[in-house]
């Protein structure tokens, strides 16, 4: 029988199967019977064997990941490597223990030794799938590989491999023969179909989406291949992490989280012509997808209920950067009627809808990451959000009550942002006190983003590839390549410090979060209880006595019609018998004691109530 071999090196989560490696798989099996694909999920057997809290460690920061395995790699490099890993490694607990040395002396063992226990004789190629902190230990792979095996066909793809990045990219790793530009279905089964007809890569016809060392010597001719639909798609195979995971010591083995996809690509990110794209300034997320493409509701429901039934667990993580607007409430309304007990994750727009959020909740989302960025409508705009912070803090009030976990991120130093979004975020803050804190990011500059498209529309006088992959890779590498993680000159220094009021308060904001949410029965910091015909709300201090205020008649209906933001003409026009200089004074008296937000002449009530909270 004819073998595939895909690969998926650390450092992804390694409590997740790959999605990549899961899908590419059961494709490939539906028109080859004769082909047989084994998925290598080789990050969890390094997981295993370092260890889960340190691999964990080394995972959340890029420039930890990559410098494991640089070091092996590049031998002579270490102690520039080595500075990289320490300077990363600074200020993080779990890592102070750590040895250098010891660490990649345990990787590389590892390593070697699951190199040395595959059958690579006779594959048709080996597949590589390569995201953030992969490339340093998908490259020492494919070299260690290529040089046992020689004649084996190296294929890579992955949102590390997408136009620019694959220029001179045959030149410096010679070791690669193919390169998958974006989706990899179609290309990857087409080159599988070619390999196996002719048992020789060197010389091969043009194959769409398939990069070759003389197309990428001709850029015009890099091109995308991917499906006009996602209905075709066969369930992700996750069969081969999970025949892992049963080897295991009782001590190491887990319950997973199953990844699933609903849709590919982003709907904010759509063709604006001259080959321009509008979408989020900061984002390049999506540069491997043409589009946006979303699969049926009763195939993702039945692809839910498969994966979690065959692989006998219940969290599920949908991998979508953004879910589909129309589509969303029925597949979760439908997901909640499978009777499963699910734990879901997504990722969501800060505009998605209570009713959406709701389905949600009661299919089973326990954690969201919405696209929050930020607390300032102008630097909203700046980030072409295409959302406002009214919406931002309605999203985030709707989590509170609904007992999701709201895990979205506040990004600092965004080049070109000045002193006005830094006020209007620090005076904004307080209003979101009440939440769950944001976790604040500092702006970094991908490859492929508007930003780094168009680098003088903000301010950017130079763009060039990030410092730390000159002390990773050999200049002649360092200098032919355009990596990830770009750097740039331009106002860094002024955005650091502008934007240290705001660190230190989200940082605030975390303690004060935590110490009023201690004990079994922490009741919400800002809720309300219904009377009928009248509101008592409590608001939470810290270090100090609750203070409660009381709402009666027109007023406690005024607040829980602005439970959702609502416009001034819009209070007005559902409470015609009360005059607007009686309701703009409440409304004012409400902002000042920080129970409603206001911007642009719309308001929305903070407080969430206590009776859905303790349902």
């Amino acid at each position: 029988m004819e073998r595939t071999i895909l690969v998926s090196t650390p450092w992804p989560l390694y409590s997740r199967p790959s999605i990549q490696l899961g899908a590419l798989k059961a494709y490939l099996e539906a028109p080859f019977p004769e082909l047989k694909v084994h998925a290598l999920h080789i990050y969890l057997q390094v997981a295993e064997s370092i260890g889960y809290e340190l691999y964990r460690a080394i995972s959340e920061r890029t420039w930890l990941a990559e410098s494991v395995y640089a070091v092996l790699l590049f031998p002579e490099r270490a102690k520039e490597i080595e500075k990289v890993f320490y300077r990363e490694a600074r200020g993080k607990p779990n890592l102070r223990k750590v040895d250098f040395k010891t660490l990649t002396s345990q990787v590389r063992d590892v390593s070697n030794c699951l190199i040395n226990g595959v059958d690579w004789e006779g594959c048709t190629l080996a597949g590589f799938s390569i995201c953030l902190c992969q490339l340093t230990s998908s490259l020492y792979f494919i070299r260690r590989i290529k040089k046992k095996f020689p004649n084996l066909a190296i294929v890579v793809g992955g949102s590390m491999f997408v136009g620019d990045s694959t220029r001179n990219l045959f030149k410096v790793f010679p070791e690669i023969d193919f390169v998958v530009n974006g989706e990899g279905e179609l290309p990857l089964s087409r080159l599988v179909r070619h390999l196996k007809d002719h048992q020789s890569h060197n010389e091969i016809p043009p194959i769409p989406g398939v990069v070759t060392r003389n197309a990428a010597r001709d850029s015009a001719s890099v091109s995308f291949c991917q499906m006009e639909t996602l209905t075709s798609l066969p369930h992700p195979d996750y069969d081969d992490y999970f025949r892992v995971l049963k080897t295991f010591a009782p001590e190491k083995t887990f319950f997973p989280t199953v990844p699933a996809e609903i849709s590919r690509g982003c709907w904010w990110r759509v063709p604006s012509g001259a080959g321009k794209h509008s979408g989020c300034a900061f984002c390049n997320l999506n540069l491997q997808w043409d589009g946006y493409r979303s699969k049926g509701v009763s195939q993702v429901v039945s692809e839910v209920d498969h994966l979690t039934t065959r692989y006998k667990t219940l969290s599920v993580a949908f991998m979508d950067n953004l879910l589909p607007v129309k589509e969303s409430e029925e597949i979760f309304a439908r997901l909640g009627k499978l009777n499963k007990d699910f734990r879901f994750f997504a990722e969501m727009r800060g505009s998605t809808p209570r009713h959406v959020l709701e389905a949600m909740q009661v299919a089973g989302m326990h954690e969201v990451q919405i696209g929050i960025e930020a607390l300032s409508t102008r630097l909203l705009k700046k980030l072409n959000k295409g959302t406002s912070t009214i919406q931002n803090l309605e999203i985030m009030k709707h989590c509170e009550e609904l007992g999701i976990a709201n895990v979205s991120n506040l990004i600092l130093n965004f080049p070109g942002s000045d002193h006005q979004d830094v006020e209007e975020t620090l005076r904004n803050l307080e209003f979101a006190l009440p939440f769950r804190p944001l976790r604040f990011v500092h702006f970094w500059l991908g490859l492929g983003s508007p930003v780094c498209r168009t680098p003088e529309a903000f301010g950017l006088t130079a763009v060039f590839n990030h410092p730390n992959y000159a002390a990773i890779f050999p200049p002649d590498i360092f200098r032919s390549m355009r990596f990830m993680i770009q750097a740039y000159r331009g106002d860094l220094g002024y955005q650091r410090k502008l934007w240290q009021p705001v660190k230190k308060k989200v940082t605030a904001w975390k303690k004060v979060y935590a110490e009023l949410h201690k004990g079994p029965s922490h009741t919400p910091i800002l809720s309300f209880r219904d009377g009928r015909d009248f509101l008592i709300i409590r608001q939470k201090r810290p270090n100090a006595e609750s203070l409660t205020h009381r709402l009666v008649g027109t007023s406690r209906a005024i607040y829980l019609y602005c439970q959702r933001h609502r416009s001034m003409k819009s209070v007005l026009a559902h409470f015609p018998g009360v005059a607007e200089d009686r309701i703009t004074p409440f409304l004012r008296m409400m902002v000042d004691k920080k129970l409603m937000f206001e911007e642009n002449g719309k308001y929305l009530s903070l407080a969430v109530p206590v009776r859905q909270m303790n349902r």
